[in-house]
């Protein structure tokens, strides 16, 4: 009976084609919630780079690939009878509404900044929470964390006014780096240069820019210049231990070439 099942448009059809899986496929049955958990962090990253690359078939199916945990962490829920595919739909219903109270009530909000202040303390009142940072997981990456708390204790109040004030801390906090390294205290240049990260990241969110973006886009660019070099000495029958320095930063040039 199963053979005849061919993919459709419906919702419906993926859940139940999602209930076949469990009970009838060997690897899908012995999955638990911890053993896909890193998968669904991955396919979260592999649509990240989609939207990076502006490859809109490849976000397609990576935005099928997120649905399918959504479908599949449901349904092992609903095996024992914790909560199913319903009870997730109509929660976020039910989360937009009340956390909209702009639009489907008679609160005022007509800035993105009155929204956001809004948006935090009804969390607050939901959750029970007595910090506004309460709400930012702690095993987010870490530029990533850095920038969330950064924009929650900014949207209540607690920010610099101008952007000089916020490059006069980079720059305070470079130099006490400098000196941690100076003086070769291990321990404290690992402390400052924290800070020094912290402080960029803040700089960075001060001028509208995503530091993990920022960053994840240079190490696409440090991994694409320096495969062009491993690419060219390989056209040659060489390897990187065949070359000087010298002879690769020539390499690295023309890959900066090609990208312009």
């Amino acid at each position: 009976m199963n053979k005849k099942i061919k993919p459709t448009r419906s919702f419906d059809d993926l859940v139940k084609i999602m209930t076949i899986l469990r009970k009838e496929c060997p690897w899908d049955r012995k999955q638990t919630h911890e053993s896909i958990k890193d998968l669904m962090v991955e396919e979260v990253y592999e649509a990240i780079d989609a939207i990076d690359q502006q490859d809109f078939e490849e976000l397609r199916k990576e935005l099928g690939d997120l649905l399918l945990h959504v479908v599949f962490h449901s349904e092992m829920a609903n095996e024992t009878q914790q909560f199913d595919i319903e009870d997730v739909i109509y929660g976020i219903q039910e989360k937009l509404i009340r956390r909209h109270p702009h639009v489907f009530e008679d609160i005022d909000a007509d800035t993105s900044e009155k929204v956001a202040r809004n948006w935090e303390a009804i969390k607050m009142r939901e959750k029970g929470r007595e910090s506004v940072l309460g709400g930012v997981p702690r095993n987010l990456p870490a530029l990533l964390r850095a920038q969330r708390m950064q924009e929650k204790a900014a949207a209540v109040g607690f920010d610099w006014s101008e952007w000089e004030d916020v490059w006069a801390k980079l720059e305070e906090e470079l130099q006490e780096f400098r000196e941690a390294v100076q003086i070769s205290d291990k321990e404290e240049s690992k402390k400052e240069f924290g800070d020094l990260l912290f402080s960029l990241v803040n700089v960075g969110r001060f001028f509208d820019i995503e530091a993990e973006d920022s960053l994840r886009m240079t190490n696409n660019k440090f991994q694409d210049r320096f495969q062009y070099i491993e690419k060219k000495l390989a056209e040659k029958n060489l390897s990187l231990n065949d070359v000087t320095l010298k002879e690769m930063d020539v390499l690295w040039e023309e890959a900066k070439k090609t990208e312009a």
